[in-house]
């Protein structure tokens, strides 16, 4: 089912190991050359072609598609007792998290009557966009929403994919999380339109959308496929991005002490997602492998999504990769660069300590990924594809700007003002000192 890649007895420069380690293969470039098309049409008819899209692609036309803001609030009335107090628990914890995550600024005094601060500002405005094609994810607006929240962003709006046994509405759940969170401009919209709509903002077509259906956002954020990655790809600079999400991935760093079954059930949670899913286990343990083989095969089959895990298991993106020792496995991890990355060895916490490279670290194995996605309190949108090389999840920092404020006295400018002078004429722009001198 899934396969191995034997790293032992073998040294391997980087580029030589970024060749040998899994990956899915999404071809982003050319999901743009058909999103493309979509997103001018949405910028230019605006609601009308939210309404052609929404029937092309997910099989029915919504009367609203701003969900009516009595219809949000009515989901929570019918929300499963269950799911909602842990819906309240995600978020209780989420926000104490990203709470924490607000940067403070400061003040310089470079020199006197010379200071510089720095302030943090937040956007505008923001899109937030919640899947919902495979499964549905509430558990997506907690993460998007409370971010924003935080940073202190005054104008937030959901978009999730209408759902055709629901009339057009986007799934109940997902519409009562944002009711809890008080939000109360959701769109029946979906994948790669929904980002065109937040870039460009629509026009209404029908009277129930008024002149205006959704005005332009400055920041859009969150998960989704290939075409919702390309189209952020596409409107990158109208607009900023978090990241082109990719397919989810899990790595797994363990030795001869991590429970097997654990480790299994943990690739296969990762691998119900999307037949794309990345799910790998490296380690130094040949029996370890051996057992994660036999444990996968069982819960596969037993499995809900069986079909789709086994596809995931399959598929290129997905190995067992066999190292010498931990510090080679170390090696691979930091050189994967994983959205998830769980540590299952002996002395854990140490180890994730000399991690570099991953969206979220696991420790030990009271802390499964699963954790991550609804209730540990951090951010479950995730760098993948390697990213995570240079760029951080989704968090309170996604949605603020630093803004820094010059503020110097004449005496302060006085004292530097022969140096500006001097470095003016060296690059040639004597304009900037006369600038200078023009105040004495």
């Amino acid at each position: 089912m899934i396969s191995r890649i034997d790293l032992r007895g073998r040294a391997l420069s980087r580029r030589e190991l970024l060749a040998e380690l899994p990956r899915a293969e999404v071809d982003v470039e050319h999901a743009g050359e058909v999103v493309a098309p979509l997103l001018d049409d949405v910028r230019r008819r605006g609601a009308a072609a939210l309404r052609d899209l929404a029937e092309r692609f997910d099989g029915v036309r919504p009367e609203h598609l701003r969900v009516p803001a009595k219809t949000i609030a009515a989901a929570v009335d019918v929300l499963d007792p269950d799911v909602r107090a842990a819906l309240d628990e995600t978020i209780s914890r989420v926000r104490a998290v990203h709470a924490a995550q607000v940067p403070q600024g400061f003040t310089v005094q470079v020199a006197p009557g010379a200071q510089v601060r720095q302030r943090w500002i937040p956007v505008r405005r923001v899109g937030l966009y919640v899947p919902g094609g495979l499964a549905v994810y509430p558990s997506s607006v907690i993460m998007n929403v409370v971010a924003a929240q935080a940073a202190g962003v005054g104008s937030l709006a959901v978009a999730s994919p209408p759902q055709k046994d629901r009339d057009g509405l986007p799934d109940a759940v997902v519409l009562a999380t944002c009711a809890l969170l008080g939000v109360d401009e959701v769109y029946a919209v979906g994948g790669a339109q929904a980002v065109g709509m937040f870039a460009y903002g629509a026009a209404g077509s029908d009277e129930v959308d008024g002149e205006t259906l959704c005005e332009p956002v400055d920041v859009v954020t969150g998960p989704g496929n290939v075409y919702v990655a390309a189209a952020k790809r596409l409107v990158r600079g109208v607009v900023g991005i978090d990241s082109e999400a990719g397919p989810t991935e899990i790595a797994i760093l363990a030795d001869g002490t991590a429970d097997a079954g654990h480790v299994a059930a943990d690739l296969v949670s990762q691998a119900e997602h999307d037949p794309l899913a990345a799910a790998v286990l490296v380690t130094p343990s040949a029996e370890l492998a051996g057992a994660v083989e036999a444990k996968l095969a069982d819960r596969t089959e037993a499995t809900f999504h069986r079909g789709r895990v086994a596809q995931a298991l399959d598929g290129s993106q997905s190995a067992i990769v066999l190292v010498d020792d931990l510090e080679q496995g170390l090696a691979v991890v930091n050189a994967y660069g994983a959205e998830h990355l769980e540590i299952q060895t002996a002395d854990a916490a140490e180890v994730a300590e000399r991690v570099t490279s991953a969206g979220a670290i696991f420790v030990g194995p009271y802390s499964p990924v699963s954790l991550g996605d609804y209730m540990a309190g951090s951010n479950h949108v995730l760098p993948t594809g390697g990213c995570a090389h240079f760029t951080s999840g989704l968090g309170v920092h996604s949605f603020l700007r630093a803004v820094q404020v010059i503020e110097y006295d004449a005496d302060a400018l006085g004292e530097v003002a022969d140096r500006i002078v001097a470095l003016a004429e060296a690059e040639g722009l004597p304009a900037h000192g006369e600038a200078v001198r023009a105040r004495f």
